[in-house]
């Protein structure tokens, strides 16, 4: 393992990989019981989709290790499933959860064509770095955001004339104070300096929520859930390539595309960013590049097992604080999804508020990387809040991403023009900012 993963050349070792990895699984591991909950609105059996959920996280995460020697893991994506649900619903019949799962399919096709003629890797070298650790800083925020909120420290209501608002959640609530203290426990122990002291604090944090009269952590899975899988109720090959032509699926894979396009771009640069492995931009570009294929690949095998789109995970970033740099980190993470088939009520043992805890500490690490942004040049400035800010507030890394490559391609237009300082805008930046403009007149901010 030192060889082949180079841990000693990446400043590692095999015990930190290791608590890195199971870092990463515990923080994602919620997918496991969201996923399935989401797309069986769809149509999708839920059983079925936690069988396709388990085996795409696993193989693909494990993928992306030994072939990539990342530390980042891959699963159904938050927000695409979403969508996925959405496309099935709002089309009154005329798209069945097996078209849209064609839809997804080919959504991969195109990344694999896109990533082979090294399309998507030329985005590594258009954007500018500015923009690069500002997706790094809104990753940070939006980690939060998920963080905050999926623990209740964070209420988002909806008021009566439709509008909504952000408040405090209630501290009676026991998953609101334990999550508050799993942070305080996690971070009094990175300022000591505890070898793994997210991971320890996210079992500190559950054991705590299984004290009698917080009830916070959960032990009936143990007696009611599912321990042996049965795999002849994996929904494989699950596709339906009737009416592929019609405006409801092009746009639907129009749309899976251009979000995952932005999405996994930056959730590997601002995790590679956080990893310090983009310090060599040429090994860097090649790395991301490889990466980039396992992603497009576990696009279409996702949908081949059953799944919504297969993405890299933010929540790798919680295993990368924990000191994971090589694809060790990740091919834990995978062997322990694929346990999860077989052990799947312990995995969802570890309460929302355990993870939150640990989610919010990775957002302050992911933040730090705003002091290499220069606001005191507006062109950059600008485009750099804009990414930063769009993130978590629409709940959106393409969103962010799109506003902004559109605003500095503007921007530097104007500066270039008016002034002697020259900002260069890549071709493809160029490209972008039709395809930006082009998508959110035709087919709005889904």
């Amino acid at each position: 393992m030192e060889r082949f993963f180079k841990l000693k050349e990446l400043g590692t070792n095999v015990r930190t990989e290791i608590m890195a990895g199971i870092t990463t699984f515990m923080t994602m591991a919620y997918i496991l019981a969201v996923n399935p909950a989401i797309l069986s609105g769809a149509g999708l059996g839920e059983y079925s989709v936690f069988l396709a959920t388990a085996l795409a996280a696993g193989i693909f995460t494990i993928a992306m290790g030994l072939i990539v020697n990342f530390p980042v893991a891959l699963a159904p994506g938050m927000g695409l499933n979403a969508y996925f649900l959405t496309v099935v619903l709002s089309s009154n019949g005329e798209i069945t959860p097996q078209m849209a799962l064609t839809a997804v399919f080919i959504s991969g096709l195109i990344f694999i064509v896109l990533t082979i003629t090294k399309i998507r890797q030329l985005l590594v070298v258009a954007v500018p770095d500015a923009l690069k650790h500002a997706i790094t800083v809104g990753i940070g925020l939006f980690i939060t955001i998920i963080g905050l909120k999926n623990s209740g420290v964070m209420a988002i209501n909806v008021l009566d004339d439709g509008s909504t608002l952000i408040t405090m959640g209630h501290l009676s609530d026991p998953s609101v104070w334990l999550t508050l203290l799993g942070l305080a426990i996690i971070a009094i122990l990175m300022v000591l300096k505890v070898k793994g002291a997210i991971l320890i604090g996210i079992l500190i944090t559950a054991l705590i929520g299984a004290i009698p009269g917080v009830g916070v952590t959960d032990f009936s899975t143990l007696r009611t859930g599912q321990w042996v899988p049965d795999f002849a109720q994996l929904n494989f090959w699950h596709f339906d390539f009737t009416g592929l032509l019609t405006v409801g699926i092009l746009t639907a894979i129009a749309t899976f595309t251009f979000v995952e396009l932005f999405d996994t771009f930056g959730t590997l640069v601002g995790t590679a960013n956080r990893a310090g492995l983009l310090k060599d931009k040429e090994e860097g570009q090649k790395r991301i590049g490889k990466a980039m294929l396992v992603d497009a690949v576990s696009v279409s095998g996702g949908a081949m097992l059953g799944t919504s789109t297969v993405t890299a995970y933010i929540e790798s970033s919680s295993g990368i604080a924990e000191g994971g740099r090589s694809g060790l980190t990740a091919v834990t993470t995978g062997v322990l999804f694929l346990l999860a088939l077989f052990l799947a009520p312990i995995a969802l043992l570890i309460p929302s508020p355990a993870t939150s805890a640990a989610l919010i500490v990775v957002g302050v690490l992911m933040v730090q990387m705003i002091r290499e942004i220069d606001f005191s040049d507006l062109v950059i400035a600008v485009p750099a809040f804009l990414t930063i800010v769009m993130m978590p507030l629409t709940y959106n890394i393409a969103n962010g991403i799109s506003f902004g490559i559109v605003s500095y391609v503007l921007l530097a237009l104007v500066g270039n023009l008016v002034s002697g300082k020259k900002h260069k805008i890549h071709w493809l930046l160029w490209v972008l900012f039709v395809l930006v403009i082009l998508r959110y007149a035709f087919l709005g901010g889904e």
